[in-house]
């Protein structure tokens, strides 16, 4: 697991009233917009992505009444080699998930538009790895080693 490196930064979560009253105090104050491409999550009930850099990396506006699980989580996001090699790592690592359970492959969530895996350090901080190289995953992982996903906040049924 040593040989792993966690990419770049994706989003941080954040609890809000009204995500899209929220969206607006950030665009007027701060120059976020909402990132088209993520809006069906928020469709769906899920978070509502903004970002200050064209989505490269951003805040996800989860409604507080609606979402009391959610915490204060980092996401991280890396190409598909490097999420494969993290998924194929984990049955060696002592990485638990968020209910500390192990993490292991099958662990793996599928967002419609790039697959993440959630988990905690050992002091409590929770983290999400992203990879939006869905395609590459799907095949070199899901597929390979016949994994059924876990699916939540999916605009799309399978």
């Amino acid at each position: 697991m040593a040989d792993f490196r966690m990419g770049s930064l994706d989003h941080l979560h954040l609890l809000v009233p009204d995500r899209y009253e929220a969206a607006r105090w950030y665009k007027e104050n701060l120059g976020f917009e909402i990132v088209e491409r993520y809006k069906l999550w928020a469709d769906v009930g899920g978070p509502l992505h903004i970002s200050a850099d064209g989505g490269r990396s951003g805040l996800a506006l989860f409604e507080r009444g609606q979402h009391a699980h959610i915490k204060a989580e980092v996401a991280f996001r890396v190409g598909a080699k490097e999420f494969i090699a993290f998924a194929e790592s984990l049955q060696s690592s002592n990485i638990r998930g968020a209910s500390r359970e192990p993490l292991k492959a099958e662990s793996v969530v599928d967002h419609d538009l790039c697959y993440a895996f959630y988990f905690q350090d050992p002091y409590g901080n929770e983290f999400e790895l992203d990879c939006y190289e869905y395609d590459e995953v799907r095949r070199d992982l899901i597929e390979r080693l016949g994994i059924t996903p876990i699916r939540f906040y999916s605009a799309t049924p399978r």
